[in-house]
């Protein structure tokens, strides 16, 4: 047998295992289906149960809605350095025992993230460990504040502060990050600051202020424990019980929606960069929320513009004309508003006023004509097969449902979010284009290497 069928059956028995797991496209070309249970106990924490038998461990994943989105002004940073207190310890676990103690039951992917719009905890345990890794997340739910203290902030404030000059401060293209969002956001808007938060807020935040944001939104009723995996219901929703309503009942705090205000002249930054190798030219626009009008259309667009080795940008910079080392083109919807960005990392000695002309003109061309039936069929090929495909880890499963549910509120949307693209047209990704990538309100960042001294 040769390696080629050899491929092609494994790839054909991965498939099928996979859509068995999921029990989810039937071979008439059904939709992913994830079968769930929704509740809210009395003090308004969220549960959606996914059960899946088929291997011996359970997803625990709790998002709690809240994000540097709604952080007040000067204190920017705060639900990001909230995610590194849940880890330091709480009331019964003691002092840095949350990572051992999942280490010492066999738990994998044990983290957390914090984005504009949620922030998330999350382990893999196996089965029979389910209630260890529910107390767990009971305990600094419930009992963080009684061991919170001016060293463990301390420590934390440092080490956030830190994760920002490694990340951030002194990485090539760090800057156009903060350069971005500074233009495109006014002071006092949610989204001016990235999640990571100021060194200066940071720095000044103190003990109460710390206590007072997890005491407004790190409730019950603010979060959403999603289970995945091997369980039993009834089993399940009894240590749900047993571990969570004894809380106190609680109110979701309102979430202020702020919307981006209109970019209405072009705005154009020149930064130099001690760190960068390469001149790198970015377009930003404000776009569509997540899963609101254009957000898939706007999605289709930069795949056509931006797909490594098929994009229009990526064939004429990189292949055609060789002046570009790299092309990307993405559309980033979030929870108040999205940007869809186009980068281009320059080759030594490519000139820039004709890369920049290439992207006008494709981009204007994208706004004016249709682009074509292979390059939109493409996109809804590729977006199905991640989508379904990356449901078989049941981590990722329980993300999806969170995700749906945080932005949609239902986690039953993988027909309607496949609908998006499937049921758009040619016509309406060129309208969104049209829309939302106008010349006039594009943020350009130009980032220069520090040793640049003007032409190369």
């Amino acid at each position: 047998m040769s390696s080629r069928p050899r491929i092609l059956a494994a790839c054909a028995a991965l498939a099928f295992l996979a859509l068995g797991a999921l029990g989810a496209r039937a071979q008439a070309g059904s939709d992913p289906k994830l079968a769930f249970e929704r509740y809210r106990l009395d003090n308004g924490l969220e549960v959606i149960l996914h059960q899946d038998r088929s291997v011996p461990l359970v997803a625990v994943d709790v998002w709690y809605h809240v994000g540097s989105g709604d952080e007040t002004p000067g204190k920017s940073g705060f639900a990001h350095l909230f995610e590194h207190m849940m880890f330091q310890g709480t009331k019964h676990t003691g002092e840095d025992a949350h990572f051992n103690v999942l280490r010492k039951i066999g738990a994998s992917n044990v983290n957390g993230s914090t984005n504009s719009d949620r922030t998330n905890y999350f382990e893999v345990v196996p089965s029979h460990q389910l209630e260890t890794a529910l107390w767990l997340e009971s305990d600094r739910m419930g009992y963080l504040l009684d061991l919170l203290n001016e060293t463990s902030l301390a420590n934390q404030r440092d080490v956030v502060r830190n994760e920002r000059r490694q990340n951030y401060d002194n990485v090539p293209y760090g800057m156009e990050r903060f350069a971005i969002n500074a233009a495109l956001y006014p002071e006092g808007h949610p989204y001016r600051y990235l999640t990571i938060g100021r060194h200066e807020d940071l720095a000044a935040a103190s003990l109460d202020d710390v206590k007072g944001f997890f005491r407004q939104w790190y409730v019950p009723a603010n979060a959403t424990l999603t289970l995945a995996g091997d369980f039993e219901a009834a089993a399940a929703r009894k240590l749900v019980d047993k571990w969570f309503a004894s809380f106190p009942p609680t109110v979701r705090p309102p979430h202020q929606e702020v919307a981006p205000p209109p970019v209405t002249a072009t705005h154009r930054d020149t930064l130099s960069d001690n760190f960068a190798k390469l001149r790198r030219v970015r377009w930003v626009w404000n776009s569509p929320r997540a899963y609101a009008p254009g957000d898939a259309e706007l999605d289709i667009v930069a795949n056509a513009l931006g797909r490594s080795g098929t994009g229009r940008l990526y064939k004429i910079l990189v292949h055609d004309q060789e002046l570009a080392q790299s092309v990307a083109c993405y559309q980033n919807g979030a929870g108040f508003s999205g940007q869809f960005h186009v980068s281009v990392d320059l080759k030594k000695g490519a000139d820039m006023g004709a890369v920049e002309r290439i992207l006008a003109e494709e981009i204007e061309r994208v706004r004016n004509e249709p682009i074509t039936k292979r390059e939109f069929e493409r996109v809804l090929v590729e977006n199905e097969s991640r989508l379904v495909w990356g449901l078989e880890p049941i981590l990722p499963r329980a993300e999806a449902l969170q995700r749906y549910n945080h932005f949609v509120g239902t986690p039953d949307y993988f027909t309607q979010d496949l609908d998006r693209f499937r049921k758009t047209t040619v016509e309406k990704v060129r309208d969104a284009a049209a829309q939302y990538l106008q010349p006039q309100g594009r943020v350009e960042i130009v980032t220069l290497p520090a040793t640049n001294t003007g032409g190369q």
